[in-house]
């Protein structure tokens, strides 16, 4: 039995969502690949992956069984290259992701500095307003705000940033500025789901948490749709400070209640690889820890 090809069989299958999947990517036959799957679940007396006549998914032990035989391939991949010198210039494809507005501002132009020296890597962007699975769905690389659940990712924190309620100084002057979290119940509230998902709008006060029921006048799922409409005049709207942090600086929007705002939130740069990530991506994670530790925004 070669340990290592039915390893490398069962993260083909994992990676691909199948059988078929599995085989194309190896160039082997679908047969050949189910007789490695067998032959290893018969060994480790475990089951792995969970088939039905449409789809293949793996099952907890698999998962966790998944992830290990990743770090063992990296690790053997990066033992050849070292010998054969290819580990000295980054090479292949790497996935980014990262919340959408975050990655417009502040991860691509990482990216294309990083591109541009490294001339053999190609970068596929995820820019998207929802929590990727870097492990399910084959990402290298992720910017996470907020705190992180328990979970096999390597994670460095980079920043942090807060949530601030905000309006046009022309909405503030017709309506009036708010004084307290109650008077948020008069005004206008654009709600950015992404940054609030409910209507209940968590505030301190005096050192406790409050929850303050707002009725949304529009509710959107796109940040920057909000930021929009709070820069229109049409009302406050609560969003990420690096998301309004230009609009702050030149006077295009003002902070309400700052006083009343929750502790800052972290930001991370999350990998699945430790220290066996690939040259790629350990070239991109330093240079990105790197840069936007030094922007002030989020600092």
């Amino acid at each position: 039995m070669d340990r290592l090809h039915l390893i490398t069989v069962f993260v083909a299958v994992v990676d691909t969502n199948g059988f078929a999947g599995g085989a194309r990517k190896l160039g082997i036959s679908p047969p050949a690949v189910t007789r490695a799957i067998n032959e290893l679940e018969v060994y480790l007396g475990v089951r792995l992956l969970t088939r039905t006549t449409r789809v293949v998914r793996v099952t907890e032990a698999g998962a966790r069984y998944a992830d290990d035989c990743r770090l063992i391939l990296a690790q053997l991949a990066e033992a050849d290259e070292s010998v054969t010198g290819l580990q000295v210039t980054p090479r292949g494809h790497l996935t980014i992701t990262a919340p959408v507005l975050f990655g417009a501002r502040f991860v691509a132009p990482i990216v294309t500095e990083y591109l541009k020296v490294n001339p053999q890597v190609v970068a596929s962007c995820w820019f998207l307003d929802r929590v990727v699975n870097l492990l399910d769905e084959g990402a290298d690389v992720g910017i996470r705000i907020g705190e992180l659940p328990d979970s096999s990712m390597q994670a460095t924190t980079v920043g942090k940033v807060r949530r601030v309620m905000c309006a046009s100084p022309a909405y503030l002057q017709q309506h009036g500025v708010p004084q307290t979290p109650a008077d948020l119940q008069s005004h206008t509230i654009i709600s950015a789901s992404a940054v609030t998902p409910t209507a209940d709008w968590r505030l301190m006060d005096k050192g406790e948490v409050r929850h303050i029921k707002v009725q949304p006048r529009m509710t959107t799922t796109s940040n920057d749709s909000a930021l929009a409409a709070a820069l229109g005049g049409f009302g406050i709207t609560r969003l990420l400070s690096y998301q309004v942090a230009d609009a702050l600086r030149d006077g295009s929007l003002s902070m309400v209640l700052d006083e009343f705002e929750l502790p800052t939130l972290p930001v991370h740069v999350v990998h699945r690889e430790g220290q066996h990530a690939s040259k790629k991506a350990r070239a991109f994670i330093d240079l990105v820890v790197e840069r936007l530790r030094a922007n002030p925004r989020l600092n």
